[in-house]
């Protein structure tokens, strides 16, 4: 299979990339940079912006399947950069595969596409799509989402990992390391919230899985799929895992802020920072509140049945590879 990854240079791209290459895939990554040590492995490097409409007829030239995993994250900034990053750059890549005859397209998208600020407790995919989000993120993740799974020139489905850690993560544990290191990380809610969470490398093979058996007739047409370890667990108990796998202070369990108060106060921070028009993020918001304190895990099975889906490490073993990394 010759496969084209964005972000293939990322957190779970460059496992998807790896994952590709140890079982004799050819593979293209298209990104910002040069990736030096992605060409050493025998991957094809391919420089262009996806948010400026970069001509990409070459790169996807030949190619089998398309994984989009680029994306701008976080919980707070521009709208506009957002629908740029995350939607616009989509429809871009999406109809230049479509027009150089790629017929699979594998997305990789979110949880938080299907949450505001309540809690949710074994959903599966047939939950709506809330009528407001918290940020931009989860918002034009799932503009992205639904126009992606609306295409019919191009074989598509999604997956939606959520929580993905472990080794050369960049974004969840230096944030969480960086927030307890300087006393900005708090309980909020009682503590009991149960999250779903994906080792990094069980989540590329969610992608791989998907790409193999996406075919004209099979059920992933159109389709998201939730996917994680299996076992939901109790947020700040793994929060205060990670933190001593770092030799990081743990976070004190009382006093907790009560949701409530955090929301409000997040709230109002949030709206203080954009008549101030700061673009830096603010130590609280709506979104980081609602993923502290709420409930968020999800049934599973479509993705047993459909992919053949199942953690292949277990959430254990990842802490333990996470730690033998760090």
């Amino acid at each position: 299979m010759r496969a084209l990854v964005t972000g293939g240079n990322g957190f779970i791209g460059r496992y998807i990339v790896e994952q590709l290459l140890a079982r004799g895939d050819e593979v293209r990554v298209v990104g910002r940079g040069e990736y030096p040590k992605l060409r050493a492995l025998g991957v094809e490097c391919v420089r262009a912006d996806l948010a400026a409409e970069a001509p990409l007829g070459a790169a996807l030239t030949g190619c089998d399947v398309v994984f989009h995993v680029a994306a701008k994250a976080g919980v707070w900034g521009p709208w506009l950069d957002y629908y740029r990053n995350n939607v616009s750059a989509t429809q871009h890549i999406l109809r230049q595969a479509v027009r150089a005859g790629v017929p699979k397209f594998v997305f990789t998208s979110s949880p938080s596409v299907v949450f505001g600020a309540e809690s949710v407790e074994g959903a599966d995919e047939s939950r709506p799509y809330p009528s407001r989000y918290l940020a931009p993120y989860p918002h034009t993740k799932a503009l992205a989402e639904q126009w992606v799974l609306r295409q019919r020139d191009i074989l598509t489905t999604a997956i939606r990992p959520p929580l993905v850690w472990g080794p050369r993560d960049t974004n969840i544990l230096p944030r969480i390391v960086a927030r307890a290191k300087a006393g900005r990380l708090r309980q909020i809610g009682d503590g009991t919230n149960l999250v779903d969470v994906t080792y990094v490398e069980n989540a590329a093979d969610a992608h791989l899985a998907a790409a193999d058996r996406l075919h004209a007739g099979s059920p992933l047409q159109g389709r998201a799929y939730f996917i994680g370890q299996e076992e939901p667990v109790q947020l700040w108990t793994f929060i205060n895992t990670l933190l001593r796998l770092v030799g990081v202070r743990e976070v004190p369990t009382k006093p907790a802020i009560p949701y409530a108060l955090a929301h409000q106060a997040a709230a109002l921070i949030e709206d203080g920072y954009r008549l101030t028009r700061q673009r830096e993020e603010p130590p609280f918001t709506r979104l980081l509140v609602a993923q502290l304190a709420n409930a968020r895990y999800f049934d599973l099975s479509a993705a047993r049945r459909d992919l053949g889906y199942g953690p292949r490490i277990s959430t254990a073993e990842g802490l333990q590879r996470t730690a033998a990394a760090l």
